[in-house]
């Protein structure tokens, strides 16, 4: 007997629920205008009539009750976007409402629009445009949001957080991301030990130049940050000293910049690398062995010391002559590792700054450079000038545009 009741009652909330559907205002989709995506209109449209059966506040119509229709008038098949023919159309389904849109890749962005014509009175009943970020998987998802907007239902804020076009600081026609690079030319002032070591002579292990070199080289530029008033770079500048005097001296700079404002004031700071040469020795600042201020190397110490102190036991050791310590003479003379171009090979650091503006004319770039390159006990200072040319030009974001 409860059996039977059972079945009664759900034939009942059944009869109920298909009375109250029947009285729901009948509705039909169109296929929608689709627009470089990866979707067909007849499944954009099926997605459309799936969230409608699912917020059920009509009664949707599918696609086997419009065949009929659409296969007796060529204009309902292709095309039929427009108002007029969107109400021609539902006149002829019999139906209250009819849906149609459109789905456009814009770049990396997918504007969603989607409108309901009111058959009757052949008027716009309820329409909705939104913007989503690229994600063509997610169609079905902006499809919900969008209908359940224009309707009045709860949308899920997470979803639509998730889906949101994120509208990102634009970037000017000339900024975006560049690649620009091109060559620099400059000159350098040596400060410190790296001075004395330009001008000492060749026979103490010196370069014998003057301490100012020219500067050649080229600049590797990238920007991965760009906004109407700044950029941010990375830079790679390979460069060669002192051609001009008969020196070969090769180096590789690695720079972070950053640029600011339209008149492309900018600094930037990051290692070098180069190769030095060094040998152990000393300074005579006291002129006790020789001419004032010369440079021995244990090398030079060892045939200077055989010639004047082989019978010195002060000196002499076993045939090695100990080099002058600092307590026997003065403080100066301290044996210590020193720039000597006849020494050991071994990789120099350094670190640079340097600051300055870039001149625009046209797509030609002049940037215009002082510079520090600081390393122990000295460094370069200089100027440096090149030109670029505006070669490439990409979006930050790499998806593709319109």
């Amino acid at each position: 007997m409860k059996t039977k009741f059972f079945f009664i009652a759900i034939l009942m909330n059944l009869g109920f629920a298909q009375a109250q559907n029947e009285n729901l205002p009948s509705i039909a989709v169109a296929n929608p205008n689709v627009n470089a995506v990866g979707i067909k209109q007849e499944t954009a449209a099926k997605m459309m009539r799936l969230e409608l059966i699912k917020i059920n506040k009509h009664k949707v119509y599918d696609e086997f009750d419009m065949a009929d229709v659409l296969k007796a008038k060529e204009e309902f098949r292709t095309l039929c976007y427009g108002q007029n023919c969107l109400a021609k159309l539902g006149t002829e389904l019999k139906v209250d409402y009819i849906m149609c849109g459109s789905i456009d890749g814009l770049g990396n962005k997918i504007a969603l629009t989607i409108k309901i014509v009111d058959v009757k009175n052949q008027t716009i009943y309820k329409s909705n445009v939104k913007e989503f970020d690229n994600q063509e998987q997610e169609i079905q998802r902006m499809i919900e949001i969008v209908i359940k907007e224009m309707l009045g239902v709860p949308v899920d804020k997470v979803l639509l957080e998730r889906l949101s076009f994120k509208n990102q600081v634009i970037t000017s026609n000339n900024v975006g991301k560049i690649n620009n690079s091109g060559p620099r030319i400059g000159l350098a002032y040596l400060t410190g030990s790296v001075n004395e070591f330009a001008i000492r002579s060749t026979d103490q292990g010196g370069l014998g130049i003057a301490p100012v070199v020219s500067m050649i080289g080229y600049q590797l530029e990238g920007q991965y940050v760009g906004t109407e008033n700044f950029s941010a770079l990375v830079e790679g500048i390979v460069n060669v000293s002192g051609l001009e005097q008969g020196q070969f001296i090769p180096s590789l700079t690695i720079m972070n910049g950053f640029r600011f404002g339209k008149s492309g004031w900018e600094f930037a700071f990051g290692p070098g690398f180069s190769v030095k040469s060094t040998s152990n020795g000393f300074f005579d600042t006291q002129n006790l062995f020789g001419e004032d201020n010369r440079y021995f190397s244990e090398y030079d110490w060892q045939e200077y010391a055989y010639e004047n102190f082989k019978d010195d036991p002060q000196f002499n050791t076993n045939g090695y002559y100990i080099m002058p310590k600092a307590t026997e003479f003065n403080s100066s003379y301290k044996n210590e590792t020193h720039l000597d171009k006849r020494g050991a090979k071994a990789l120099n650091t350094t670190f640079v700054f340097a600051a300055g503006r870039t001149f625009k004319a046209g797509s030609l770039n002049i940037p215009v450079n002082l510079f520090y390159s600081s390393q122990k006990g000295g460094g370069y200072v200089g100027l440096n000038v090149g030109f670029n040319v505006l070669k490439s030009k990409k979006t930050i974001n790499q998806k593709n545009r319109y």
